[in-house]
């Protein structure tokens, strides 16, 4: 239907630029709110109608009539009608609702998906800190991560998957005291053990490591222990590689991959943070008081301004220890060389609590002079995950300490169900993970009433025997019933559904128009039988219901879920 849109459009265009010069810029469809007001409404009539100052149903009546001459419209639109102020419904004749099988059956995978237009996306999400393993909120933002630059892809953009580690700082200093304690045979709960101090059982396996002389390889870096409990570096430095490792684990049992990973300490060891400094000095929105150094952030619309470096320290003995910088600081400088390394468009997928880093880091940016937009960079936040198990919120995990990880979900369920749970909400809305109804293999599980539905269409066109192939030339004309206009106009939606899903960094949208899909594909199997004696009829059915499993594959495949044809 993609093609018949696109022929009724340009005559649409050319009727309204007749009316008034300029007007073709009006031409769209919208897709009406309810199914009984026609396929597609136009309402342009309205705002032309005000720049030719006339009535818009008087306008909307002259649209009409010169649309009914065209070509395009007298062979695929059955009837158009005006209605309200000045709307214009559309009702397609039954061929055009049946182009979007053909459709679907040629473009295979690519079904919906727009030309590259050399645009340069960077998604930055997860970013862990490398002191522990990814817990089900880092599972969330995987999920979102993944399946966000999966839907931009579709719209033509050329993405870059970055983490970004945060490998500098106190929790990183933490983390290797940490490891040196259980290195000394020191535990949690001994009178010596600091509250600070990481207490999890990976703790004890890193220090064991260590001591054992091991090697360890992740993604960016390898690291081989010397085995010397008073080797606080190296145990900084293996116990940064041993957790980078096991975060590589947890992505690949989410089949989350990364295109770069950049580090934070890398930041400060090529000068980029004092770079990053000393442009906003030179700005002239910093200031210093209380020995601090400040950036004049309510110039940029923040609600208070922001200490960038921290006042010095003087210790017992006299001496001074001068102030480190903010986080915010590092923040802008690593978001300067997103800018700086052609990403016009940069997304961050984060927690809600980094809520309160948005203004400041975005002020930064502004302050900075270095040409970056004010709306730079787009955020998505989340909320955290609880997770229910036996009908009880599970909170701990042996081997993470406080927390369920990331590779407990799977493993307690799988990682389809892992994806399509978390990806089943808006991302500021509580969730509650229900290992239970995970598992269950019912229409009350979501992930397993849609690929039950694909299963369903595959178990279908295994019994006819055929190549899918064979039905893109199907005779499609039978497909007039209720229930199959019902379906064609569901699968119509698809492409629009994924371009805004797209645009709004809403990959759950997908997840909801997956299960409204395979309720309707439900339903018309319950209606009608697809493998009849009639060959037309059978083929014109089999070619729909194989057109609506490739839709079902293709946005599984979107949100990182398979599309089983067994169950």
């Amino acid at each position: 239907m993609l093609s018949v849109k696109s022929e009724l459009l340009a005559a649409l265009a050319l009727e309204l630029e007749r009316l008034a010069p300029g007007a073709a810029s009006l031409a769209r469809f919208e897709s009406p709110k309810l199914a009984a007001h026609g396929d597609w409404a136009c309402t342009a009539a309205m705002p032309l109608a005000k720049q030719l100052k006339t009535q818009p149903r008087q306008l909307a009546q002259q649209l009409v009539a010169a649309l009914q001459g065209t070509a395009a419209f007298a062979r695929w639109v059955q009837a158009l009608e005006i209605a309200g102020p000045g709307f214009i419904n559309l009702r397609l004749q039954p061929a055009a609702q049946q182009q979007v099988v053909r459709e679907v059956l040629q473009a295979g995978a690519r079904f919906g998906y727009q030309p590259e237009h050399g645009q340069r996306v960077l998604v930055e999400f997860v970013s862990a800190n490398p002191t522990g393993p990814l817990h089900v909120g880092h599972a969330r933002q995987a999920a979102l991560g993944d399946a966000i630059c999966n839907l931009l892809q579709t719209q033509g953009w050329q993405v870059q998957r970055e983490f970004y580690y945060n490998d500098a700082g106190v929790q990183i200093d933490t983390l290797a005291r940490s490891v040196q304690l259980r290195a000394q045979g020191l535990k949690p709960g001994d009178p010596d053990w600091p509250e600070a101090a990481y207490n999890g059982d990976y703790i004890a396996d890193i220090a064991a490591g260590f001591l054992a002389r091991q090697s360890v390889r992740a993604d960016d870096r390898s690291y081989s222990a010397s085995g010397d409990p008073a080797d606080l570096d190296g145990m900084r430095e293996f116990a940064v590689a041993w957790l980078r490792h096991e975060q590589d684990l947890d992505l690949q049992a989410l089949a989350v991959r990364f295109d770069h990973y950049y580090l934070e300490s890398s930041l400060y060891s090529s000068g980029r943070v004092a770079q990053t400094v000393q442009r906003l000095v030179e700005s002239g929105h910093t200031y210093e008081q209380d020995g601090a150094l400040w950036l004049r952030s309510t110039d940029f619309g923040d609600d208070k301004d922001r200490v960038m470096r921290k006042s010095a320290t003087i210790g017992a003995d006299g001496s001074r220890t001068e102030g480190g910088y903010t986080y915010f600081v590092p923040d802008v400088a690593y978001h300067i060389s997103k800018w700086e390394r052609g990403f016009a468009r940069a997304i961050n997928i984060q927690g809600s609590d980094h809520h309160g880093t948005i203004a400041r880091v975005r002020a930064g940016l502004q302050a900075a002079g270095v040409g970056i937009p004010s709306g730079y960079p787009d955020y998505v936040l989340h909320t955290m995950v609880r997770v229910l198990r036996g009908g009880q919120e599970v909170k701990i995990s042996k081997r993470a300490g406080s927390y369920v990880t990331l590779r407990d979900l799977i493993e307690w369920t799988s990682r389809d169900a892992v994806r399509f749970f978390l990806l089943s909400r808006k991302p500021d809305t509580e969730y509650t993970f229900d290992v239970d109804l995970a598992l269950q293999q019912n229409n009350d599980n979501p992930v397993y009433y849609v690929q039950y539905a694909h299963a369903r269409i595959c178990s279908v066109l295994a019994a006819w025997g055929g190549a899918p192939e064979q039905l893109q030339a199907a005779d499609l004309s039978p497909l007039q019933s209720p229930q199959a206009q019902a379906l064609l106009r569901l699968l119509a939606r698809y492409p629009e559904m994924l371009s805004n899903a797209a645009a709004d960094f809403a990959p759950h949208d997908l997840s909801f128009y997956l299960r409204e899909l395979a309720a309707m594909y439900h339903s018309y199997y319950d209606a009608e039988r697809i493998l009849v004696d009639d060959p037309l009829l059978k083929h014109a059915r089999l070619a729909l219901v194989a057109a609506t499993a490739q839709v079902l594959h293709n946005g599984l495949a979107l949100l990182g879920v398979s599309a089983p044809t067994k169950m």
